[in-house]
This record gives structure tokens, C-alpha cells and sequence, in this order.
């Protein structure tokens, strides 16, 4: 539902790349890499394989935050742009982590977290441990 892409990612206030309308929206995630959403009939005619492959499964994408309280206001505008919360903000089972999970209208899962231990460059590169 490229609909409820362009909302829930609008609400983000990412900016498409590329919107074609009835066929995919690109985002830039990072330098050099996009996100990309498909119609499930026109992903299954791009990989030209036997099936629909259209479904996200065993995957997360992590949003770092500066702290425990972006985590639930980051988590809150993505539940309201029409994600679903699979995990409300709370402290992790593992490394001092505080996040959430919240399921976006493709059902790719965004784990949003808060890792005490690490940090994050004016850039947006984050640094694994002290």
C-alpha cells in the first residue's frame, strides 16, 4: 500500500527520493543506500521468480536515539502515522538497551532503541561501545 507508505514515512518527514505512483517510492536511509517499497505485484515482476515473495520476515531495521524519551516520542508519531507496536517503549532484555518495536504498513519491523553504551557523531554514524 504505497498510500500508507507515504504516510507513515511522511510523518517521519523523510522525503521520497522517488515516488512513482503505482509502483515504488524510494527513500534515502543512509549515504549511499535507499529503501524501497514496492507494489507486491510489481516487486514479484521485478525478481521475475515463481511466487510472491512481497512479504518482510525475520528482518529489523534499527532508528538509534539519543535517549529513552525520543524512543517513546519517535515510537508515538510512528503508531499514529499508522505503524503498529509490537513492543511499546521499555527496557530491553540485553546490554542496557531501552526500545520498541513498531511494525510499519509493509510490515517491515523498526526496532527504535536507546543504547546507553553507545554513542552517535553529529553525522549519524554510531559508535558501538564507550
Amino acid at each position: 500500500d504505497l498510500d500508507a507508505t507515504r504516510r507513515f514515512y511522511g510523518a517521519l518527514e523523510w522525503t521520497p527520493l522517488l515516488d512513482v505512483e503505482g509502483e515504488i517510492i524510494f527513500y534515502q536511509s543512509a549515504p549511499g543506500q535507499l529503501l524501497g517499497f514496492f507494489l507486491a505485484d510489481k516487486f514479484n515482476e521485478d525478481l521475475a521468480a515463481p511466487g510472491d515473495h512481497s512479504r518482510v520476515s525475520g528482518i529489523t531495521l534499527a532508528h538509534n536515539v539519543d535517549s529513552p524519551e525520543d524512543v517513546t516520542a519517535l515510537s508515538g508519531i510512528m503508531a499514529a502515522a499508522g505503524g503498529t507496536v509490537l513492543k511499546p517503549p521499555q527496557p530491553g532484555q540485553f546490554g542496557g538497551v531501552f526500545h520498541a518495536h513498531i511494525q510499519d504498513p509493509n510490515g517491515l519491523i523498526w526496532e527504535i532503541a536507546h543504547n546507553p553504551g553507545w554513542r552517535m557523531g553529529p553525522d549519524g554514524t554510531v559508535h558501538l561501545g564507550g
